[in-house]
């Protein structure tokens, strides 16, 4: 039997995830899209937020970076110097955050991973090889130029949980998605006190929980599926036909949970057009994660209205490895902007800032002067 003040507890509990609380409010889909041109798009949607997280904030790393790894002893952890320049959405002004680029076109997410992430167990012995989850994306961006590069040496470093007050000291349980403009794509998850498993990305395709080779898996109940029609079928004299376009398609899942986004992602990226040019695949990738879009207070309980962003999608990022740039767009400026990393400087010293989100007001284009005869 529980005892008071442990039913009060689990009542606040639940109360709090059915209000949409933090884990209902991390979840992202990433997807991958290729054009005739030889290009590959990493592309994705971002709510990891708590509140207004400042994702349209990007930093710039320059080549000969030193980093320090944190770990809970505070920034004790791996040192290195790195080899490549990069750049990085934000996240609450702190210097990492969900997305990253670098100069040799190697892309890096981090996405949420709950229940499942369990990160090695901190040992000081350990500290000159133990990092956050935060410096992993970093070492990996500033480090390498491919996936293979990242396979070879992930067995060089310790992933240990390190609170972060900005979080209100909150567990970060992520899992991360690879990619490289050769076309390689992996995600890596670290599982069961420090285990390193690393799975191929089918199609590029990731979301949240449970782990990768069960999303996988659930596939196999959706092989049905098809962007084409189904045929009219005769039943005792009665000729059935579909009513409309995307009958072959009825049974897709269309909430907003992991397992349903990574099948939705990954019957969408299946079934994709021919993309001729590296800017066809960005703008398609766009299109088909609008899709994801969670609106505001759409994870809601009933009758809680939505007072901030939590869960809401504030933006979606696709990122050309092939010509290192990186596109974006925000819940509050649909406005696509563009970075060409092949323009930045990135052997000035010093991590700069890119700040395009401070008028978080809609780009809208007035065509009623002249328009109308």
């Amino acid at each position: 039997m529980l005892t008071r003040r442990r039913s009060r507890a689990l009542g606040a509990l639940l109360a709090g995830l059915a209000l949409g609380g933090p884990l209902a409010a991390l979840a992202c889909t990433g997807l991958s899209l290729k054009s005739s041109d030889g290009a590959v798009i990493a592309a994705r949607t971002v709510e990891w937020a708590l509140s207004d997280a400042s994702h349209d904030r990007l930093a710039v790393y320059p080549r000969g970076h030193r980093f320090v790894g944190q770990t809970p002893d505070g920034k004790n952890g791996m040192q290195w110097k790195g080899r490549n320049g990069f750049v990085s959405l934000m996240a609450y002004g702190q210097e990492y955050g969900p997305d990253g680029l670098n100069e040799h076109g190697l892309y890096v997410g981090m996405y949420y991973f709950p229940d499942f992430a369990s990160f090695a167990p901190y040992e000081r012995r350990h500290a000159a090889e133990s990092m956050s989850v935060g410096d992993l994306m970093q070492w990996m961006l500033s480090s390498f130029r491919s996936v293979r590069e990242v396979r070879d040496n992930l067995p060089r470093v310790r992933v240990v949980n390190v609170q972060d007050e900005r979080f209100g000291g909150a567990p970060l349980p992520f899992h991360w998605k690879v990619a490289d403009p050769g076309g390689e794509a992996i995600i890596i998850e670290i599982v069961d006190g420090g285990k390193v498993e690393v799975h191929d990305a089918f199609l590029g395709v990731v979301t949240n929980s449970p782990g990768y080779a069960w999303h996988l898996t659930n596939l196999r109940n959706y092989i049905g599926l098809s962007p084409a029609p189904r045929q009219p079928l005769s039943i005792d004299r009665v000729k059935l036909s579909p009513l409309g376009a995307g009958s072959g398609l009825i049974g897709l899942p269309g909430d907003f949970s992991p397992p349903s986004r990574f099948v939705r992602a990954a019957a969408f990226t299946a079934s994709v057009r021919p993309l001729a040019a590296a800017e066809d695949a960005v703008f398609e990738a766009f299109r088909l994660l609008d899709s994801f879009n969670i609106p505001l207070g759409a994870i809601a309980a009933p009758g809680n209205i939505a007072q901030d962003i939590d869960g809401a999608t504030q933006i979606t990022t696709a990122s050309d490895l092939k010509n290192r740039v990186l596109y974006f767009h925000t819940m509050s400026d649909r406005q696509i902007r563009r970075l060409d990393l092949g323009r930045i400087d990135f052997d000035t010293p010093g991590v700069r800032v890119v700040d395009d989100g401070a008028s978080r007001t809609q780009s809208v284009r007035d065509v009623s002067v002249g328009g109308a005869r």
